[in-house]
């Protein structure tokens, strides 16, 4: 089986050409979150000589400092450490979820001509933290998944049209999720389909480190001195956003940054850590990844959509299994605001204006 990694390779002049090494970025995340060397090195995984002469050669390269000691603070960035620091986070978060989809496409291109490569499971999913994990996780066992990002709907379309075998989507628990299951219902007609549980997990508003505006909900981004960032049109938390905005007879046009927008909750989140943006509607994680504080808004179910005649092929039927094993749990243990406390039961059939969010198996 042919896999492929693409990732982004910057060639930086500044008299000279040289490759840029992203340990740097790690490396400048943990020591804005710390200020202390040795404890950024350890967690970017390098040696507190290594992590040293990283910074070092690039402070020579660029001819100027990125991290500076000050009395009580410890190590920080500088402007430049800063502006670095922000200019990798973006890059990688906005392009890594492309990339992936590329390098999908491709291998499964390649694949499909060697008559011995059994088929990778194409899933087609709503960006998820537990999603990405999902291929490498499965590969181990034996199982090979092929996943692509898209919006909740456009997955859905892509399960339609058999562009996929399985598809993710999320919908909130309780009132919120039952209109929202209306909507997923027109595009999802449950006698040909069938819902497995995956995850439950958190959304809320991803704001900087101690909460400097006092946001408290959604209706704080109406408040003109805080900035939001918004998640692309089609993507399930986008669509949510649009649900909560609507119930609580909020005025988007007041909204700094509404028309702001970012494809991955990563990137949503970067945004916010680079102060280009106050708040948004994201996951726990995201928030974590990047040292933001983060606002509970609601939990929901995130779901794995298939065709009902799937259900018993071998692919399908083994990945069922796999996701009610123990593994799927002690992964989402790890990922703050997330658990599988259902994962692999299937949804049979919902009746009539029925919310996935509170259907059970039958």
């Amino acid at each position: 089986m042919i896999q492929i990694d693409i990732r982004p390779l910057w060639r930086i002049r500044a008299g000279e050409e040289r490759e840029f090494e992203f340990q740097l970025i790690e490396l400048l995340a943990e020591l804005d979150a710390t200020a202390k060397l040795t404890l950024a090195a350890g967690r970017a995984k390098l040696s507190y000589r290594h992590a040293w002469n990283l910074i070092d050669d690039w402070e020579r390269f660029f001819g100027a400092k990125l991290v500076t000691k000050q009395r009580g603070r410890g190590t920080v960035l500088t402007l430049l450490g800063k502006r670095l620091l922000l200019a990798g986070r973006r890059a990688q978060a906005r392009l890594a979820p492309e990339l992936s989809n590329l390098a999908s496409e491709f291998a499964r291109s390649l694949n499909a001509t060697l008559s011995e490569s059994r088929a990778a499971l194409a899933v087609q999913a709503s960006h998820d933290f537990a999603v990405a994990q999902l291929p490498a996780m499965c590969a181990a066992r034996g199982l090979a998944i092929d996943v692509q990002y898209k919006g909740s709907f456009d997955a859905l379309a892509a399960l339609r049209r058999g562009e996929c075998d399985l598809a993710g989507f999320h919908v909130p628990i309780g009132a919120l999720g039952a209109l929202m299951g209306r909507r997923y219902a027109e595009c999802l007609p449950l006698d040909r389909y069938r819902l497995v549980s995956f995850v439950t997990r958190t959304q809320g508003l991803i704001v900087r480190p101690g909460n400097p505006k006092a946001i408290t909900g959604v209706h704080d981004l109406c408040r003109p001195d805080v900035r939001m960032v918004n998640r692309q049109r089609g993507s399930g938390t986008r669509a949510l956003l649009e649900f909560m905005i609507s119930a609580a007879g909020l005025d988007r046009s007041c909204m700094r940054g509404y028309e702001s927008e970012e494809i991955t909750h990563a990137a949503l989140a970067a945004m916010i850590a680079g102060h280009q943006a106050d708040a948004g509607l994201g996951v726990q994680p995201a928030a974590t990844q990047y040292h933001l504080d983060f606002v509970p808004v609601c939990a929901e179910r995130y779901f794995l959509a298939c065709r009902a005649d799937d259900l018993d092929s071998p692919p399908v039927a083994q990945l069922l299994e796999e996701l009610r094993g123990p593994w799927l749990r002690e992964l989402v243990a790890a990922l703050p605001g997330y658990s599988a406390p259902d994962a692999g039961t299937v949804l049979v059939a919902l009746e009539p204006g029925e919310s996935p969010a509170e259907a059970p198996a039958r």
